[in-house]
C-alpha cells in the first residue's frame, strides 16, 4: 500500500515537472496576472465569463485567454460576445506579448487606451459592435497589425489618416462610426496588402480616391452608406480580385461603365440608392460567378441585358424604382438557384417572364408596378417555396392558376390592381400561413370559399371591387388574427354572419357597396377591438344596436341602407349625419340635433303628433320670444368681446383673425377656446398648458391645450389636417385647432383618468395600488395597437418620438389614448437649422442609439415603449437615485435577471400574484426584447401587439394549464 502511495506521488511530481517545463515561471508572472485582473475589475460581467480569472491562479488557466507555450506570456484575449460592459483597462499594456486582442459584440465604453500602444506585437485588434467613443489614438506605431476593426461603436472626429501607416494590414474596417464628414485618405492607397476595407456609414464625401483603385489585392470593397460623388470610376477594373462592390446608398452619377464587366470574380454587387442612369453595360450579363446583383432606386433605364438570362449563380436580385423598360430576359431564373427577386416599380411590358421559379428555390418574388400583360404562367403552380408573391398592379389578366391559391409557406399574396377573373379555388386553404390575401381591384367572381377559414394567421383579407357573390361565408368568423377585412364593392347577398364577431382582434371591417339584408349583428358590440366600421349602401334594415356605442369607434358608415328607429347620440357625434343619410325611418331625439340643416328627422312622440293648433302658437311664441331675447345678449356679448379684442390686439399686435378648423362633428366656438380660466389647468408641459372645458352648446367635456407662444412652433393649417384624420380608440382624438400668429390651441377630447405615469403611483383605499396587473395589461396591449397604428396603417407612418407613461392618457374605463405624439414630429418641420435631437425624447426613454444619430426610426419608439412596458411590471420609475449614478431601469432590470430568483424581484410586489405571476414575466420578456440595445434586434410593434395578446392574463384563464402559451418563444436571457 506504501509503495503504491509513494509512485503516485512519483507521478504526480513528473507531471509537475513537464507542466513546468512546458509554462515556465514566466507563464505565471505576477505583472500579466495582475494586469488581467485588473481589466476584469473594470468590468461588469453578468454572464460570469471571467469567474476563472483568480488572484492565485495562473493567467494561462483564465477562460478566454490563449498563452506562448515556449514563454508562457499571453499572447491572445478573445472575449467575443459575452455581454461584457464597461472601459478597456490600460493595463493590458503590460502584455508585451499579445498579438490579438479580440473583443467584438460587447458593451465596452469609454476611450482606446494611449498604453495599447505598448502592445507593438499585436496583429488582431477587434472591437466591433461595442459602445467605445472619443478620438482614436494615432495607431501607426502598431506596424505589425495585420486586422484592423474597430467598426459599430461611436468613436467621433476626423476619419483618422494615419491607417495609410499600417502597410502590414490585410483587413481594414473602420465603418459605422460617427465621424466629423471628411473625404476619403488618399493614403489608404498604400495598404497594398489590403484584402478587405469596409468604410461604411462613415460620414465620408467627395470621390473615390484613384488611389483606392491601386489596391490590387482586394477582395471586398464597402464604403456604402456614405455622400460619395461623382462617377463610378472605370478603374475599378484594375482591381482584378474583386468579389464584393458595395456602394449603395451614397450620391454617385452618371453610367456603370463597361469596364465592370471585366470583373471576373464579382460574385456580390450593390450600387443600390444612388443617381446613376442609363443603360447597364451588357458585358455584365457575362459575369458568370455573380450571385447578388442590387440597383434599386437609381434612374437606369433600357432594356435588361440578355445575359442575365444565362446565369448560373445569381441568387438575388434587385432592381426596383427605376426606369427599366421593355420585355424581361425570357430565360430569366432558367439556370440560376434564384431565390429573391425584385423588379417593382419599372416599366418592364410583355408577357411575365416563366422561369424564374425555375429552380423551386424562388422565396421572394416581387414584381409590383410594372405592365405585364397576358396570364400567369403555370410555372408559379409548382412554386411552394414562395413566401412573398406581389406582381399587383400589373396588366395581367386570366385565371389564376389553381396551385397559386395552395403555396404552403407563402405569407403575402397580393394580386391586386389586375384584370383577374375566374373564383378563388377551395384550395386556398392549403395557404394556411397566409398573413395577407390581397385581391382588391381586380374581376374575380363567384361565391367565396368557406376554405377561406382556415387561413387561421391571416390578418388582413381585402376583396374589394370584384364581382363575388353570394353569401359572407360564416367560416371567416374563424380567423381570430385578422384586423382588416374589406369586401366592399362586390355582390354580396344575404344576411351579415353573427360569426364574424368571432374575429375578436378585428380593427377595420368595411362591407359597403353590397346587396347584404337583414340586421346588422347585435354581437357586434361585442368587438372590443373595432375601430371603423362601414355597411353603408347595403340593404340592411332594423334598428341600430345601442350597444355600439360602447365600441368607442372611430368611424362609422351606416348610410343608403332601410335601416330605422333612433340613432344613438354617441354614434351620431361619431359619424355625423353624413354617415346615417339615405335611411329614410332614421331618426334622431330633438335634443341631440345639433346640427344644422340637418336632413334627417326628427323623432316622434304619440304626444307630440297630437299637438293643437293653439299649443303651436304657444310654441311658436315662446321661440320667439326667446330668440330676440338671446339676439340681444348676443350684441352685448359681441360689443364686449370685440372691445376686449381691440386692447389685446393692440397691446399684442397680433392678426386678430383666428383661423378655426373642425375636424369633428362637436359644435365648438373660438371665443370659449380662447377665454380659459386659470382655475381649471390640468396640466403643464414642454409645448404648452391644458385646461379641462366644458362646451356650453353640446355640454361635453374637453381638454383644451395652448401652445407656449412664439415663434418656435408655427403649425400650419395643413399639419393640424392631418393629425385631425387619424382615428384611433387608441390615439387620443384632435377635435379642434385654432390658429393665430404667435398662439395655437388644440382641443382634444377629455381624460378622466389622467395619464399613466400618475396613475401608475397612485394610492386608492388601504393604500392598495390604483391599477391591478388585468388593467396595467390593458393599457399596455392598447397602447401598443395606438404605436401599431401610427407606424404600419397611416401613411406616410408617423413616429412618435416621445413615447412614455405621461403621455400615455387614460379614459374613465382606463382604456389608454397616445397623447403629443406628432405635435413635436410637426414642429420638427419648421424648425430651421436646428439640433432635432433636441425634440426627440426625454430623459429615461431615449433609445440608445440618440446619442449617436440624428436619425429617429419607428425603432426608437419601440425602445420607449419598451421603458413603459418596464414601468408597468416593475411598478418604477425610468430614472431612480436607487439604481446608481447614471443609471436607468434597463440597467437595474437587466441586473436582476440572470437567475430565476432574482426575476421574481423585478416585479412588482404590490400586484404580483401566482395567478399573474407568469403573465407579468412574459411581459418583462417583451420589455426586454424591446429594449435591445441594437434598433434592428428589437421587434415592431405589429410583433410587440401580438406578443402582448398572448400574454393576456385573461385569456390564459380560459386556456387552462396545458395550453401552448407555456412553451415561451423568448428566451429570458435574451439581454445576452
Amino acid at each position: 500500500m506504501a509503495k503504491s502511495c509513494f509512485l503516485s506521488l512519483q507521478f504526480i511530481s513528473l507531471l509537475f515537472f513537464l507542466f513546468l517545463s512546458a509554462f515556465p515561471l514566466s507563464f505565471g508572472s505576477n505583472v500579466e496576472t495582475q494586469a488581467l485582473l485588473e481589466f476584469k475589475r473594470q468590468l461588469k460581467d453578468p454572464l460570469n465569463v471571467l469567474d476563472s480569472w483568480k488572484e492565485l491562479d495562473f493567467p494561462c488557466m483564465f477562460s478566454g485567454i490563449t498563452c506562448d507555450l515556449t514563454s508562457g506570456k499571453v499572447t491572445e484575449i478573445s472575449l467575443d460576445n459575452k455581454s461584457l460592459s464597461g472601459e478597456i483597462s490600460p493595463s493590458i499594456s503590460a502584455l508585451e506579448s499579445l498579438t490579438t486582442l479580440w473583443l467584438p459584440s460587447n458593451s465596452f465604453s469609454g476611450k482606446l487606451p494611449l498604453e495599447l500602444l505598448n502592445c507593438s506585437n499585436l496583429r488582431v485588434l477587434n472591437l466591433t459592435g461595442n459602445e467605445m467613443v472619443g478620438v482614436f489614438p494615432d495607431l501607426s506605431s502598431l506596424r505589425n497589425l495585420e486586422i484592423l476593426d474597430l467598426s459599430l461603436n461611436y468613436f467621433s472626429g476626423r476619419f483618422p489618416t494615419w491607417v495609410g501607416n499600417l502597410t502590414g494590414l490585410i483587413a481594414l474596417s473602420m465603418g459605422q462610426n460617427e465621424y466629423d464628414e471628411g473625404e476619403i485618405p488618399e493614403n489608404i492607397g498604400n495598404l497594398k496588402n489590403l484584402t478587405y476595407l469596409f468604410l461604411a456609414d462613415s460620414h465620408l464625401r467627395g470621390e473615390i480616391p484613384e488611389s483606392i483603385f491601386g489596391l490590387w489585392k482586394l477582395e471586398t470593397l464597402d464604403i456604402s452608406r456614405n455622400k460619395i460623388s461623382g462617377k463610378f470610376s472605370k478603374s475599378i477594373s484594375k482591381l482584378q480580385k474583386l468579389t464584393k462592390i458595395e456602394l449603395f446608398v451614397n450620391n454617385l452619377t452618371g453610367e456603370i461603365p463597361p469596364e465592370l464587366a471585366n470583373l471576373t470574380l464579382l460574385r456580390e454587387f450593390d450600387i443600390s440608392s444612388n443617381q446613376m442612369y442609363g443603360k447597364l453595360p451588357e458585358g455584365i450579363g457575362n459575369l458568370k460567378y455573380l450571385k447578388v446583383f442590387q440597383a434599386y432606386d437609381n434612374n437606369f433605364s433600357g432594356e435588361l441585358p440578355a445575359g442575365f438570362g444565362e446565369m448560373q449563380h445569381l441568387d438575388g436580385f434587385s432592381i426596383y424604382g427605376n426606369n427599366f423598360s421593355g420585355d424581361f430576359p425570357a430565360n430569366f431564373g432558367r439556370f440560376s438557384p434564384l431565390n429573391s427577386i425584385d423588379i417593382s416599380e419599372n416599366q418592364f411590358s410583355g408577357s411575365f417572364p416563366k422561369f424564374l421559379c425555375e429552380s423551386r428555390n424562388l422565396q421572394y418574388l416581387l414584381a409590383l408596378g410594372n405592365s405585364f400583360s397576358g396570364e400567369l404562367p403555370d410555372s408559379y403552380a409548382e412554386c411552394k417555396s414562395l413566401i412573398r408573391l406581389r406582381i399587383n398592379k400589373n396588366k395581367l389578366s386570366g385565371q389564376i392558376p389553381d396551385g397559386v391559391w395552395a403555396l404552403p409557406l407563402a405569407s403575402v399574396l397580393d394580386l391586386s390592381d389586375n384584370n383577374f377573373s375566374g373564383p378563388i379555388s377551395p384550395i386556398i386553404g392549403l395557404s394556411n400561413r397566409l398573413n395577407l390575401l390581397i385581391l382588391q381591384n381586380n374581376r374575380f367572381s363567384d361565391q367565396l370559399p368557406s376554405e377561406l377559414g382556415k387561413l387561421r394567421n391571416l390578418e388582413k383579407l381585402s376583396l374589394q371591387n370584384n364581382s363575388f357573390s353570394g353569401e359572407i361565408p360564416s367560416e371567416i368568423g374563424a380567423l381570430k388574427q385578422l384586423s382588416s377585412l374589406h369586401m366592399e364593392e362586390n355582390s354580396l347577398t344575404g344576411s351579415i354572419p353573427s360569426k364574424l364577431t368571432d374575429c375578436t382582434r378585428l380593427v377595420n371591417l368595411n362591407l359597403a357597396s353590397n346587396y347584404l339584408s337583414g340586421q346588422i349583428p347585435l354581437a357586434f358590440s361585442l368587438m372590443s377591438s373595432l375601430n371603423s366600421l362601414n355597411l353603408s349602401r347595403n340593404e340592411l334594415t332594423g334598428l341600430i344596436p345601442e350597444d355600439l356605442e360602447k365600441l368607442k369607434l372611430s368611424s362609422i358608415d351606416l348610410s343608403g341602407n332601410q335601416l330605422s328607429g333612433r340613432i344613438p347620440s354617441v354614434l351620431l357625434t361619431m359619424g355625423g349625419e353624413k354617415a346615417f343619410l339615405g335611411n329614410t325611418e332614421l331618426c334622431i331625439v330633438e335634443n341631440s340635433k345639433n346640427i344644422i340643416n340637418s336632413k334627417i328627422n326628427v323623432c316622434q312622440g304619440k304626444q307630440s303628433q297630437e299637438q293643437t293648433f293653439g299649443d303651436k302658437f304657444v310654441m311658436f311664441s315662446i321661440i320667439i320670444s326667446a330668440l330676440v331675447v338671446a339676439f340681444a345678449g348676443l350684441l352685448l356679448v359681441r360689443y364686449k368681446n370685440f372691445f376686449k379684442q381691440g386692447q389685446v390686439d393692440r397691446e399684442n399686435d397680433l392678426d386678430p383673425n383666428w383661423r378655426l378648423a373642425s375636424f369633428d362633428q362637436l359644435d365648438i366656438k373660438a371665443d370659449e377656446i380662447c377665454n380659459l380660466e386659470e382655475e381649471n389647468l390640468i396640466g403643464k408641459g414642454g409645448t404648452g398648458k391644458v385646461y379641462r372645458l366644458d362646451l356650453k352648446r353640446s355640454g361635453c367635456t374637453v381638454a383644451v391645450k395652448q401652445l407656449w407662444k412664439g415663434d418656435v412652433l408655427k403649425l400650419s393649417a395643413a399639419e393640424m389636417e392631418t393629425l385631425g384624420k387619424i382615428r384611433h380608440r387608441n390615439i387620443l382624438k384632435l377635435y379642434a385647432s385654432l390658429l393665430q400668429e404667435g398662439s395655437c390651441f388644440l382641443v382634444f377630447e377629455y381624460m378622466a383618468k389622467g395619464n399613466l405615469f400618475n396613475a401608475l403611483h397612485r394610492k386608492i383605499k388601504d393604500e392598495e395600488p390604483e391599477l391591478d396587473w388585468y388593467q396595467r395589461h390593458k393599457i399596455a396591449l392598447g397602447t401598443a395597437k395606438g404605436i401599431a397604428y401610427l407606424h404600419h396603417d397611416c401613411s406616410p407612418p408617423i413616429i412618435h418620438r416621445d413615447i412614455k407613461s405621461s403621455n400615455i392618457l387614460l379614459d374613465e374605463d382606463y382604456e389608454p389614448k397616445i397623447a403629443d405624439f406628432g405635435v413635436a414630429k410637426l414642429a420638427e418641420m419648421s424648425w430651421k437649422g436646428c439640433d432635432i435631437s433636441s425634440l426627440a425624447g426625454t430623459h429615461g426613454y431615449i433609445a440608445p442609439e440618440m446619442a449617436y444619430t440624428l436619425k429617429v426610426t419607428e425603432k426608437s419608439d419601440v425602445y420607449s415603449f419598451g421603458i413603459v412596458l418596464l414601468e408597468l411590471v416593475t411598478g418604477r420609475k425610468p430614472i431612480d437615485e436607487a439604481y446608481g449614478e447614471g443609471k436607468d431601469i434597463v440597467y437595474w432590470v437587466w441586473k436582476h435577471v440572470n437567475n430565476n430568483e432574482n426575476v421574481l424581484k423585478v416585479l412588482d410586489s404590490k400586484v404580483t400574484s401566482e395567478s399573474v405571476q407568469e403573465d407579468m414575466i412574459k411581459v418583462l420578456k417583451i420589455a426586454i426584447l424591446c429594449t435591445t440595445k441594437l434598433p434592428n434586434l428589437r421587434p415592431n410593434m405589429r410583433e410587440v401587439v401580438k406578443l402582448l395578446v398572448d400574454a393576456d392574463p385573461c385569456i390564459f384563464k380560459f386556456r387552462g394549464s396545458n395550453s401552448e402559451i407555456k412553451g415561451e418563444a423568448i428566451p429570458l436571457k435574451l439581454v445576452c
